[in-house]
């Protein structure tokens, strides 16, 4: 989960490792470090517990010069954060240094083995395991070069990493490696700057080029030369370039104080880049417009190029398994109430973390769906794997362009929601449930198990979301009055049923991410079934109480935690006045349609927790213990 920034250059390296490092933050922000050659051939090796403002405190009044670096922003994994557990890690002789995201299974094997040929360790990282095992080698093999010994020495490492590696002997010289976590390397016109990173954020400011390395793959990136790309027997590769359009402003905050609150307001805008071309009006080819409304609605239709392409093996799918985490799997519990009511499709929503080591059963005309923000998340890859051995098709819903994941799958569909930095998803969520409604839609008008009316009822309901997301947002003042209200409660309960139970899920997982309050997502009947014991006067109750099918069932819940004495935010449906002379505080969200509710009873839910978390002086968007991008197990 860690973040790693690396440069070889004609500039100096320290402004351009820095800024990466503010970039990839998210990633992890307990310690950081920075390492550069200079000019002279010094390894200047600086690093901090904290976050990356505190390293640039410390490295203020130090030398930083050098056109050669890598830099490093840690979420630890092995050992606790300090200053000596940072990277990046020096070996025993001085010249090597190295970053690492990952974790190395076989660390302990191989540092005894190290300690009895006399080397010293200073950390209790496995990273400084890697970096004297590369020392080692380079000193024990005749005539052995920084990119020969990276090599050999990851032959004999068992687990997943991401490495950059320079030798102060070697200052033009930078080598990378990858497996099971990612990297991204920019490349600029004549190799005259390349740019080392775990995702692209960092280098978009730079250059569009980039390469991402496969597993078992390592570079090595030359001062003015071609990037060189091998795997692990030496053998040569011809790296892909790819271009990546990434809007930079949507890596900074403009005049919002935290990420999340900036992508929280961002959803109307991104839910229509979510749609745009592939919501269509079939007579006239035309890209929707948000102007639409009436009877220009009454043609649109859904095009999904991967469902074009792979309308074969998704029509004669036996069942569909979404394989997700954290706010993704709420996002899976929603597709699978989609596909199955459009679709007639059975499916199951599974942990990826369980999933991988499950004896589940995966046929050939099965669909195996993965869904992740990311990308790059560890777990959910490994039950693709499990898939494609399988010979099931793999289908990826992520936001990240050049992601692994989006490389592992046949197929997929990318959510076009721009980067994500808090790390409270907020944005993701939305897109992803936008994607599952239009993907639910198109395979069920392509197997005839969606009706014409309401295919054009859903789509024409669709297209109004991010206008009625916009009205929801506009109560943002109220919502950030009631959760002063709530700022001190020990627990919370939040309770939903249908589509607006896995909202429940995610408001829960929003509220303990950020403001450390516990808090449990329940279905709404199965309160009675033990949650009921903890209600009293100290326990507030958020209901998600839309006006839909099930909204009197709802109401009847409500009056079980009003019996005794619970105090009860609802989420309504505009113009309930029900429910609102039943409880303590209400929130409305416009009118819609059941399977759309989740998109519109969410955003409550991640305002409410946004501002408890605020009103509590706390990390918004780095919350302690938490990273982004889970790429380790």
């Amino acid at each position: 989960m860690c973040g790693i920034v690396g440069y070889i250059g004609i500039r100096e390296a320290y402004p351009i490792l820095m800024d990466g490092l503010h970039r990839l933050e998210y990633r992890g922000y307990d310690s950081a470090g920075v390492a550069l050659v200079s000019d002279s051939g010094n390894l200047n090796v600086y690093k901090s517990k904290g976050n990356v403002s505190d390293l640039e405190s410390v490295v203020s009044d130090k030398d930083c010069v050098g056109t050669v670096g890598i830099a490093h922003t840690r979420w630890a994994t092995h050992g606790v954060p300090s200053e000596a557990n940072s990277h990046p890690h020096i070996s025993g002789s001085g010249d090597i240094t190295l970053v690492h995201n990952g974790i190395i299974e076989n660390y302990a094997t191989l540092k005894e083995q190290l300690i009895e040929k006399g080397y010293t360790f200073k950390s209790e990282t496995d990273t400084e395991v890697l970096v004297q095992l590369i020392q080692y080698t380079k000193d024990s093999v005749p005539d052995c070069n920084l990119a020969m010994a990276v090599r050999l020495a990851l032959k004999k490492i068992i687990g997943a990493y991401a490495i950059s590696v320079i030798d102060r002997r070697e200052p033009d010289r930078l080598v990378c490696a990858r497996k099971s976590s990612p990297l991204a390397i920019g490349v600029t016109e004549g190799n005259k700057e390349i740019f080392i990173a775990s995702d692209a954020s960092p280098i978009a400011a730079y250059t569009k080029h980039i390469i991402y390395l496969n597993d078992g793959e390592i570079a090595v990136c030359e001062r003015g030369m071609d990037v060189q790309v091998f795997n692990l027997d030496n053998e040569k590769i011809s790296p892909e370039v790819k271009e990546v359009d990434i809007d930079l402003n949507m890596l900074s905050k403009d005049s919002f104080e935290h990420f999340m609150l900036k992508e929280i307001f961002d959803q109307p805008n991104v839910l229509r880049d979510c749609m745009r071309g592939r919501i269509v009006n079939a007579p006239y080819s035309r890209p929707w417009s948000p102007h639409w409304h009436g009877d220009k609605c009454d043609s649109l239709s859904v095009i999904l190029s991967a469902v074009t392409l792979h309308r074969r093996e998704l029509l004669r799918a036996r069942r569909i398994i979404i394989v997700s985490c954290g706010t993704s799997w709420h996002a899976g519990l929603i597709g699978k109430q989609l596909i199955e009511h459009f679709c007639k499709v059975p499916v199951e929503v599974a942990y990826a973390s369980e999933f991988r080591y499950s004896d589940s059963v995966i046929e050939p005309d099965d669909v195996v769906m993965a869904i992740s923000q990311s990308g790059e998340t560890a777990d959910t890859m490994a039950a693709m794997e499990m898939a494609k051995a399988n010979k099931a098709l793999v289908f990826g819903i992520v936001n990240t362009v050049g992601s692994s994941i989006s490389r592992i799958s046949d197929t997929g569909i990318y959510i076009h929601v721009g980067p994500e930095i808090g790390v409270a998803s907020t944005k993701a969520f939305t897109g992803q449930v936008t994607v599952l409604v239009m993907l639910a839609l198109a395979l069920g008008m392509a197997k005839g198990t969606v009706s014409q009316e309401e295919y054009s009822e859903v789509l024409h309901e669709l297209v109004m979301i991010p206008d009625k997301i916009q009205k929801v947002l506009e109560q943002n003042d109220k919502i950030k009055n009631i959760a002063r209200r709530y700022t001190y409660s020990k627990n919370f309960l939040y309770l939903g049923r249908g589509y607006n139970y896995p909202v429940a899920l995610e408001g829960a997982l929003k509220l303990k991410e950020i403001s450390y309050i516990h808090a449990e997502g329940y279905p709404a009947a199965e309160m009675k079934h033990g949650p009921i014991a903890l209600i009293d006067s100290e326990m507030p109750v958020v209901f998600l109480a839309t006006h839909h099918q099930l909204y009197q069932k709802i109401v009847s819940n409500m009056q079980e935690v009003i019996s005794r004495k619970g105090r009860i935010l609802a989420i309504v449906t505009e113009g309930d006045e029900q429910v609102k002379a039943m409880v303590d505080e209400t929130i409305e969200v416009p009118p819609t349609l059941a399977c759309l509710a989740p998109l519109l009873s969410v955003i409550p839910l991640q305002l409410l927790s946004y501002h408890v978390a605020v009103a509590k002086g706390l990390n918004v968007d780095q919350p302690r213990n938490l990273a982004k991008s889970v790429t380790v197990e």
